[in-house]
């Protein structure tokens, strides 16, 4: 059996991805891959997610060269989930962000406060 058989994807054809930061242990990314885009990404090194909006398999930082390098790879007890641990190249979110996730609940206000500075300007990166 070859290792990615032993994954469970779902009705769609999808498994959930979560991408960490192999140096800080930061989550960068929850995405989405099919099997080929899976495939892709074990085969070049290079995270490559499917987007389910768009309906295509996506290398990330095709567009901005913030490329991610796999440097491990994990799954979970359920092979329902797996876990890459990356080099990130530049920043991981198209916000602008190191990581997507830079806003946290204040329990205070019950509001988002962002809670990083972004590390590139999505306009001048992005513009189409």
């Amino acid at each position: 059996m070859k290792p990615l058989d032993a994954l469970k994807f779902d009705a769609a054809g999808l498994i959930p991805v979560i991408i960490q930061d192999h140096a800080s242990g930061q989550v960068l990314v929850q995405a989405f891959m099919n099997r080929e885009a899976l495939e892709r990404s074990i085969s070049t090194g290079k995270i490559h997610t499917y987007s389910r909006s768009r309906g295509r398999i996506a290398l990330k930082g095709e567009v901005s060269g913030h490329f991610q390098h796999i440097r491990e790879v994990y799954t979970d007890c359920d092979c329902d989930v797996v876990l890459f641990r990356v080099a990130q190249e530049g920043a991981a979110c198209h916000e602008g962000y190191f990581s997507c996730f830079f806003r946290r609940l204040d329990a205070n206000t019950a509001d988002w406060q962002t809670i990083a500075e972004k590390v590139f300007d999505p306009e001048k990166v992005y513009r189409k």
